[in-house]
Parts: C-alpha cells; sequence; structure tokens
C-alpha cells in the first residue's frame, strides 16, 4: 500500500516538455547558423569530436533528473505494517441513479452531478463506517462491495456516467434487492441503503421491496435531486447542447422530481426522505441520523505505519544531475568507434 503527500508537486513534469522543445529549437538553430558559416565537410574538419548522441543522452539525463524530482517532492510513502483494528460502524450503502434523466440541469450543474456531490460529502463526514456503491437505471449494477476505502468509493464514483447501464428507466426495486446482497452479516441490525435519484420511471413494486427489505433490517434514506417544476433532458456532444430530448410525438420531454415516491419508499423502510438541493442540509441530517444508530463491532484490515521514501528519488535526481554536468558533448573514443546515429559520414 502506498500513499501520494502532495500530488500537485506533478505539476514539475510540465517542465520536461519544454526542456524537449527547447533543445530542439536550439538544435535547429545551431544547423542553420553552421550551414551559414561552412559547409558540411568544413564543419566535420573543423569539430570532429561533436556529437549529437551526447546531447541527447545529456537532455534525457535533465528529463530524467526534473522527473524523479518531481516524485520526490510528491513524497511517495509506502505502507510497512499491516494491522488489524477492531472498528465500530454503520455499513452504508449507496444507491445511485445514473438514467438519462438524470442528466437534466433543473439543478446545478445537473442532477446526476448533484448526486456525486452528496455522496462525497457524506463520505468525507464518516468515521469509521464501511460504504458500498450501486448504480442503477433499468437495471441494478454493482459499483464498489462494502469497504472501509473511502478514496477508492469516491474514486469509482466520480467514474459513474448515464451511459454506463444500456436499459433505461428508474428501477429503484433492483438497486434495493442488489443492496440486500452488500450486508454479509445475518444478524446485523445497523444497514443502511442511501437513495440519490429523481425518483421519475419507477417501479410499482419499489415500496413493497422497501417493506421487504425492511423487514431484514435495512433503513432506506432517500434523497430526491432534482426540481418538482422539472426540465428538459440536454443532448450533448464535447460540452456543448445540440437538443433536447423528445418523446414519439417530437415534443421536448420535461422530466420533474418526483417526490412522492422517494417518501413511500422511505416510509415503508424506517427511513427518512431528504431534499436534496441544499448539499449541507443533506449531509448534517444524514451525519445525525447515522450517529443516532447502534454501531456493530467489526475488523478492518489497515496499514498503521507510513514510511517516506523521497530520499531515493531525491538522489537519484542528484545524480543524475551529476551526470549531465560532467558529461562532456564530445564524442568518447569508445563511442567514436560504435558510430552511433552515422556521426562518421
Amino acid at each position: 500500500m502506498y500513499q501520494l503527500e502532495e500530488k500537485i508537486w506533478f505539476w514539475v513534469l510540465a517542465i520536461i516538455p519544454v526542456i524537449i522543445v527547447i533543445f530542439m529549437a536550439l538544435q535547429l538553430w545551431k544547423r542553420h547558423k553552421q550551414k551559414q558559416f561552412a559547409d558540411k565537410a568544413l564543419l566535420q574538419r573543423l569539430s570532429p569530436n561533436r556529437s549529437l548522441f551526447k546531447s541527447v543522452l545529456k537532455l534525457i539525463m535533465l528529463c530524467l533528473a526534473f522527473a524523479c524530482l518531481s516524485v520526490a517532492l510528491v513524497n511517495p510513502k509506502i505502507g510497512t505494517k499491516l494491522e488489524t483494528v477492531k472498528r465500530e460502524g454503520v455499513d452504508i450503502v449507496f444507491a445511485v441513479d445514473v438514467s438519462k434523466s438524470m442528466l437534466a440541469e433543473d439543478i446545478a450543474p445537473n442532477r446526476l452531478e448533484k448526486a456525486k456531490q452528496l455522496v462525497t460529502q457524506i463520505i468525507n463526514n464518516l468515521a469509521s463506517d464501511r460504504v458500498g456503491i450501486i448504480a442503477y437505471a433499468g437495471k441494478a449494477f454493482p459499483q464498489l462491495p462494502i469497504t472501509t476505502d473511502y478514496a477508492s468509493a469516491k474514486m469509482f464514483l466520480q467514474n459513474m456516467n448515464t451511459d454506463m447501464l444500456s436499459s433505461q428507466g428508474t428501477a429503484i426495486n433492483e438497486a434495493i434487492n442488489l443492496a440486500k446482497t452488500y450486508f454479509d452479516d445475518e444478524e446485523q441490525t445497523n444497514r443502511v441503503l442511501i437513495i440519490i435519484s429523481d425518483g421519475e420511471d419507477h417501479s410499482e413494486m419499489a415500496a413493497k421491496v422497501a417493506e421487504e427489505a425492511a423487514e431484514e433490517g435495512i433503513r432506506i434514506f432517500t434523497i430526491g435531486v432534482g426540481d418538482v417544476k422539472g426540465g428538459p433532458i440536454p443532448l450533448k456532444h464535447n460540452g456543448i447542447t445540440l437538443n433536447y430530448k423528445k418523446d414519439s410525438n417530437g415534443e421536448t420531454v420535461i422530466t420533474r422530481l418526483n417526490e412522492e415516491t422517494l417518501k413511500n419508499i422511505a416510509q415503508e423502510a424506517d427511513g427518512v426522505y431528504i431534499n436534496g438541493r441544499q448539499t449541507s442540509v443533506v449531509v448534517d441530517e444524514i451525519r445525525d441520523l447515522l450517529n443516532g444508530m447502534d454501531k456493530t463491532e467489526f475488523e478492518a484490515k489497515q496499514f498503521a505505519d507510513f514510511k517516506d521514501q523521497f530520499q531515493w528519488f531525491l538522489a537519484l535526481a542528484i545524480a543524475f544531475l551529476f551526470i549531465d554536468i560532467f558529461l562532456l558533448d564530445r564524442k568518447t573514443a569508445w563511442l567514436k568507434k560504435l558510430n552511433l546515429f552515422n556521426e562518421n559520414l
């Protein structure tokens, strides 16, 4: 297991293409000036030890030095000690609606991005709870199993989009049934399913399935994203809106937040419905609800000790810089015999 402490220093790598461009421009300028001074044969006689290979080698050393310096500044750390620790928390599964209606922009920037923001902020406020993620539209798809790795959860979350599932619709009932398989302990009582959706185009079975989930000890909280007034579904290409989705009669489809469905689901599963317009309100309410639940103890393996590794990359950067400084542009005897790049011709 490794960690990258200061990822912003990867921007130092941007210096490398700049150095390469400057080197190429300098070589072209030198060749142009040399042609003005003398022809190729005369230049070869005046400077027989001139080596293009050595110049390229010096450039490579300089680029490697900056690459190693960048990694050293990022300060990678390697976990050296794996421990099994006991933690207390709640198992939370997030079911995120990825149907096309989630592209509506009646809530900024759009419903899906708002849903991602909400889940990310909820995860940021968790302490020792375990999380899992489900994506659903016409069908439900397991995105991430129950884990304590919040970084992975947020990474998988950001990769979710409306094209990941071909079947459209809002099969909340399938998401609830899939969520049941996420909870592995039959006797566990602190099971939570958080559904983030606009509630539109839902299956009539959703409330019934929610009731069955409640009987298995799963509490369902629902978060509605969108506006009850609704909005059109934009059809975009490269971020530019080309048109809006239309029905079979050629009329623009207006998708609306269906709060009634989400309220019914939450009610059937001893949960709460929350309007997702204000992120801070949602996060505070979810935190209060989770804090009021019993915590179950579970074991989790984690790296308890991380050691800095920047010194190795810093040493390499210094070594490459020394090689670059002391490496001469002239040909060496054994390289001259190899005649790399046909330089003796």
